[in-house]
C-alpha cells in the first residue's frame, strides 16, 4: 500500500475541475498516459440487480441497525441463525424477518444448522443416524415456526447445511462418520435428499438452498447431478467465496457451464459470504467484490467475521453508516441496465474496477469504482446526444474510509461540471490523486439549462499518517504491517502502520508537523482504537489523551473503543489554525488537564479547512435522489442541478440525508412551484407541514435529525410540484429540547443510582433496570403541545456473552418504555463497548400536552414458543444504564 503523508488542497477535486476547465494541450507529449477505466453506455450486460448488498449476521433485532440503515443500504439478501439458535446473541431469523422485510429486503436465509452450539456444530447423538434424526426434529420445529409468520413466510430461503465438508459431513469428531462428502458423498446425497423431502412434506412452497460449501469445489458438479436425478435440485444456489473478486466472476462461470451441461436452472445464485477484515469497511476495496458480484447478476452476502447487527463493519451503532455503508447506498441507487465496463488490469484484485448504469428513462448514468492510488482516466463511450445532448452535467464523488466504528458524512462532492460531449460521443474524466481506501461515483445527466455547477464540499484537507510522526517519551511502538492483500485476515489501516504508547503511566507524545494554507477554523480527525477488553481499558474504558497546538490551546480527547484492537474511529474536534507550519501534539499527560487513562493505538490524522465549502448547508439535489413513480426533467431553467423532478399524486422523492448528532437542523426544500407534497421524517408523516404551492420558492421546516441516517421523503398530494432540491444544515434555537437527569427520576426495586461511570453527565446514572419489571425507572417530563416528539437517551451498555469462537458476543440489551401506563415498546440498545462510554439513541413518541410518565422497564425475553429462555446469557434481562433523556418536538415551521 501506498503510504499518504498529506493530501493537499482538496487535490483530485482541483485536479478534475482543472482538467475539465482546460482539456489537452495541443501537442503536449505525455511520458505515461494515466490508466483508462472506459465505460461504454452502448454496451447493455443486463438488468441493474443490487445483489451485492447482502449480509450474514448483519441484523440484530429491530432496531439494531436502525430501518433506516437497512433501508439506506438497499439490503437485499440476510443470511442468519435459526429462530433461538446458540451460535451468537441476536440475529434471531424470525425476529429480524419482518424489519427487514418492511424495509425493503428481499430474503431471509436461514441457517438451520445454526440451531446448535459451537463450530464445527455439536449435534448430538451416539452415531451419525442418531445425529441426522436429531436435526431432522428441529428441521420440523423450525419449519413450523416460519408457517406462522403470515406473509413474511414467502421471504424465507431455508438453508439445511452450512460448510457440510468442514461440519457435519467433514472429517471431525462432530461429523456425521469422520468421512469428509468431498472424498464420499453417499452420506451428504443420502441426508440432503432426506432433508429436503422433509421441508418440502411441512411446506410444499418452501424454498430451499445448498449446498453453502465453503468453495465452489469441483465435487459439487456431482451433487447437481445427484439432486437432478433424485429430484431434489435447491432452489437457490448458495457457496461461499473468501478468496477474492476475480473468483466470483470464474466460478459463477463455471457453475453456469455445469448448469447447461447437466441441464439445470438457471437458478438463483447466492454466495452468502464474501470478504475479508482486510476488506470489509474499506470502499476502495469492497467496491471491487461488487463490481464482480453486480457484473455476475447475483445476490451475496457480506461475511461475517466481527459482531453481528452492525451489518458487517458497515453500522455505527444503531443509525450511523460509515464509508462501506455510503458505498451501498450509492449502489443501490442505481438503476437501469449495467453497461460494459473495462477496466485497466480486468478481474485483477488491488486494481482499479468498477461497474457503471445507464437508464434511458432518468437519462442518467452512474459509475461506482475504486481501489488505485494515483490517477486514473474515466472514459465513457458512446454518450448518445439525443438522451444527453451534446452538453453533459457530471457530478464527481469520493466515499472515503471512514473506520469499522466510524460515523462518515454524505459523499464529498469533488466536483461539478458541465462538459461538451466530444464529436466521437467521449467524456473523459481525469480522477487525480485517488487514495485506494475511498471509492468514487460520477453521475452523468443532460447539461441542459440547469443552475450553476456547485463548489467542491471541501476545498483543503491533509492527512498526516502516526507512523510518521515524531515519538518522545516511553513506550513507543510502531505497530504492522496490519492488513494487506498478502494477510487479509487482519484489519485494514492507514498507511498500513500505526503507532502505540499512549497509555496509563506514559509521558508518550506522538507530535505531528503539519502545514496549512490560510487562516482559520480546521476540522481535526483522530483515528485511532482501544481493545474494550483490554485490561488497561476495561478500568475507564474509552482512553483519554490531550491536544495541543503549538504547545497551546490543551484540549482533552476521548478515542473511540473497538471490539478488538486495530477496529479504527475517529474522535473529531476544531483546531485554530494560522497559514504556515505547526506542531499538533497529541499526548498522555498534559500539566493543565491530567493523566492518561487505558491504551491507544493511533493510525493517522485528518485536517480539513472548515470554510464556506464545509459550513454552507448540504446539497441533495432532487434528481439524483431514489425516485417512486416519476423521473428527471432537465429542460427547466432556474434550478440548482442539472433539472428538477415532478411529484405527482403519489409520486415521492426520498433522500438520505446526514446528521452529525441528534438534534435540530433547518430543512430548506427549494422547488419551482407548481404543486404540493406531503413531508415525511424516518417514516414519520408530518401533515402539518405541507411543501410547495404556485409558484417558485423555499419551503424551510425545522426537523429533529437522528445522529447518523435519516430518511427525508416528499410525495405529490395535488397537483405536480416541481421538486429541484434539498438544502440541510444544524441549527439550534428552535426545536429547544428539555433535558432529565435519569438519577432525578423515580427508581422502584433493584434500580439504583450510581457514580461509578465518571463521563456520566452530572457523574451519576441509573443502573440494574429489569430483571423484572418490579426494578424500573419512571421519569415525568413535560410537552408544551401534543404530537410526535424525539425521545433522546443517552445510555450505555457492554454487556457481552460468551463466546464459542473468533466473533465478539455483544449483547444488544432492551428496554420496555411505556408513556403513562400505555403498552410498552421495546427498545434495542447496541453495545457501547463498555459501561462509562455513553452513546444517544432516539426513539419518536406521543406525548399528551403537558405532563407524561415515561416508564424503563426490562425482563428477558422467552424463545419462540413462550416457555423456553436462552441458556448461553444471550439475551439479557436488563435495560442499559440510562444518563439522561431528553424530549424534543419533531418539528416546527
Amino acid at each position: 500500500m501506498r503510504r499518504r503523508r498529506t493530501t493537499q488542497a482538496g487535490a483530485a477535486a482541483v485536479a478534475v475541475l482543472a482538467s475539465l476547465l482546460a482539456g489537452p494541450a495541443a501537442g503536449t507529449a505525455r511520458a505515461a498516459a494515466p490508466e483508462q477505466l472506459v465505460i461504454d453506455l452502448a454496451t447493455d450486460t443486463g438488468a441493474f440487480h443490487g445483489g451485492a448488498s447482502g449480509s450474514l449476521y448483519g441484523l440484530y433485532g429491530d432496531g439494531v441497525p436502525s430501518r433506516n440503515l437497512i433501508e439506506g443500504m438497499h439490503l437485499r439478501t440476510v443470511s442468519t441463525k435459526a429462530q433461538d439458535g446458540p451460535q451468537h446473541p441476536g440475529a434471531d431469523a424470525l425476529e429480524i424477518l419482518p424489519p427487514f422485510v418492511d424495509s425493503g429486503g428481499k430474503d431471509v436465509y436461514i441457517y438451520m444448522t445454526d440451531i446448535y452450539r459451537g463450530f464445527p456444530y455439536q449435534w448430538p447423538g451416539a452415531d451419525g443416524p442418531a445425529r441426522l434424526a436429531d436435526f431432522k426434529e428441529r428441521i420440523r420445529k423450525q419449519v413450523a415456526q416460519v408457517k406462522t409468520m403470515g406473509r413474511y413466510k414467502d421471504h424465507v430461503v431455508y438453508v439445511p447445511f452450512n460448510e457440510p465438508e468442514g461440519n457435519m459431513f467433514g472429517t471431525g469428531d462432530w461429523s456425521y462418520d469422520k468421512v469428509s462428502w468431498l472424498d464420499d458423498p453417499r452420506q451428504f446425497f443420502a441426508a440432503w435428499k432426506e432433508v429436503h423431502h422433509l421441508i418440502r412434506s411441512l411446506d410444499p412452497d418452501a424454498r430451499i438452498a445448498g449446498p453453502n460449501t465453503s468453495q465452489l469445489f469441483g465435487q459439487v458438479k456431482g451433487f447437481l447431478q445427484y439432486a437432478k436425478d433424485n429430484d431434489v435440485v435447491p432452489d437457490v444456489m448458495t457457496w461461499h467465496e473468501l478468496s477474492s473478486p476475480a473468483a466470483v466472476r470464474t466460478n459463477v462461470a463455471r457453475y453456469r457451464g455445469w448448469e447447461k451441461e447437466i441441464g439445470i436452472g438457471p437458478l438463483p445464485v447466492n454466495v452468502n459470504e464474501y470478504g475479508h477484515n482486510y476488506h470489509l469497511s474499506v470502499p476502495g476495496q469492497v467496491v471491487q467484490w461488487v463490481s464482480a458480484i453486480e457484473e455476475s447478476k447475483i445476490d451475496a452476502d457480506l461475511a461475517y467475521w466481527n459482531i453481528d447487527g452492525n451489518l458487517n463493519d458497515s453500522a455505527v451503532e444503531a443509525n450511523k453508516g460509515n464509508g462501506q455503508w455510503w458505498l451501498f447506498n450509492a449502489y443501490g441507487r442505481m438503476s437501469g441496465h449495467t453497461v460494459r465496463v473495462t477496466a485497466p488490469h480486468p478481474n485483477v484484485q488491488y486494481t482499479l474496477q468498477g461497474l457503471a448504469t445507464l437508464d434511458e428513462d432518468k437519462k442518467q448514468s452512474r459509475a461506482l469504482f475504486g481501489g488505485k492510488s494515483g490517477d486514473a482516466d474515466v472514459v465513457f463511450r458512446n454518450v448518445d446526444p439525443g438522451l444527453f445532448g451534446t452538453t453533459v452535467r457530471a457530478t464527481v464523488q469520493e466515499i472515503p474510509w471512514t473506520g469499522q466504528v466510524g460515523d462518515s458524512a454524505q459523499p464529498l462532492r469533488l466536483a461539478d461540471r458541465k462538459i461538451e460531449v466530444g464529436a466521437d460521443g467521449t467524456v473523459t474524466l481525469p480522477m487525480r490523486d485517488m487514495n485506494e481506501m475511498s471509492a468514487y461515483q460520477v453521475i452523468l445527466s443532460p447539461g441542459g439549462s440547469g443552475g450553476a455547477p456547485a463548489a467542491p464540499s471541501v476545498s483543503w484537507r491533509g492527512t498526516y499518517e502516526a507512523e510518521d510522526a515524531t515519538y518522545t517519551g516511553s513506550g513507543y511502538s510502531r505497530n504492522g504491517p496490519e492488513g494487506t492483500p498478502s494477510n487479509v485476515g487482519r484489519f485494514a489501516t492507514s498507511g498500513a502502520y500505526n503507532v502505540g504508547g499512549l497509555r496509563t503511566g506514559s509521558d508518550g507524545v506522538l507530535a505531528f508537523d503539519v502545514e496549512v494554507p490560510e487562516d482559520g477554523t480546521y476540522d481535526l480527525s483522530v483515528f485511532a482504537n482501544s481493545f474494550n477488553q483490554y485490561h488497561l481499558v476495561k478500568e475507564q474504558g474509552p482512553t483519554n489523551v490531550f491536544l495541543r497546538v503549538d504547545g497551546e490551546a490543551p484540549q482533552e480527547l476521548r478515542l473511540p473503543l473497538g471490539y478488538k484492537w486495530v477496529v479504527w474511529g475517529h474522535t473529531d474536534t476544531t483546531v485554530e489554525l494560522t497559514a504556515g507550519r505547526h506542531r499538533i501534539t497529541l499526548a498522555a499527560q498534559d500539566p493543565e488537564l491530567g493523566v492518561t487513562k487505558g491504551d491507544a493505538i493511533i493510525d493517522k490524522i485528518d485536517l480539513a479547512l472548515r470554510d464556506g465549502d464545509v459550513t454552507r448547508p448540504a446539497v441533495y439535489e432532487a434528481e439524483y435522489a431514489t425516485l417512486d413513480g416519476t423521473r428527471p426533467v432537465y429542460t427547466r431553467s432556474g434550478t440548482s442541478g442539472p433539472g428538477t423532478v415532478p411529484l405527482a399524486g403519489g409520486a415521492s422523492t426520498t433522500f438520505w440525508v446526514h446528521s452529525p448528532a441528534d438534534g435540530e437542523s433547518t430543512v430548506s426544500i427549494d422547488h419551482l412551484g407548481g404543486g404540493r407534497a406531503s413531508l415525511a421524517l424516518n417514516g414519520e408523516k408530518l401533515s402539518t407541514y405541507p411543501v410547495g404551492g404556485a409558484g417558485k420558492g423555499t419551503d424551510t421546516v425545522r426537523l429533529f435529525l437522528s445522529g447518523g441516517v435519516n430518511k427525508i421523503t416528499l410525495t405529490g398530494v395535488s397537483g405536480r410540484l416541481n421538486l429541484d432540491r434539498l438544502r440541510v444544515a444544524p441549527s439550534r434555537g428552535t426545536l429547544e429540547p428539555t433535558v432529565h437527569q435519569a438519577e432525578n427520576g423515580s427508581l422502584t426495586g433493584a434500580a439504583r443510582a450510581t457514580d461509578a461511570y465518571g463521563f456520566a453527565a452530572g457523574g451519576k446514572a441509573v443502573t440494574d433496570i429489569g430483571d423484572g419489571k418490579a426494578n424500573a425507572l419512571a421519569v415525568d417530563v413535560t410537552a408544551a403541545r401534543a404530537g410526535r416528539h424525539a425521545l433522546t437517551i443517552r445510555y450505555s451498555n457492554a454487556e457481552q456473552a460468551p463466546a464459542t469462537h473468533y466473533n465478539p458476543d455483544p449483547v444488544a440489551r432492551h428496554a420496555d418504555l411505556s408513556v403513562d401506563g400505555g403498552p410498552a415498546r421495546r427498545v434495542l440498545f447496541p453495545t457501547t463497548f463498555h459501561f462509562n462510554d455513553f452513546r444517544e439513541l432516539t426513539v419518536p413518541v406521543t406525548l399528551k400536552e403537558g405532563t407524561n410518565r415515561l416508564t424503563f422497564t426490562a425482563e428477558e425475553l422467552p424463545d419462540f414458543d413462550g416457555d423456553t429462555y436462552n441458556q448461553y446469557g444471550q439475551r439479557s434481562p436488563y435495560a442499559p444504564v440510562i444518563d439522561q433523556i431528553a424530549v424534543t418536538p419533531l418539528a416546527s415551521r
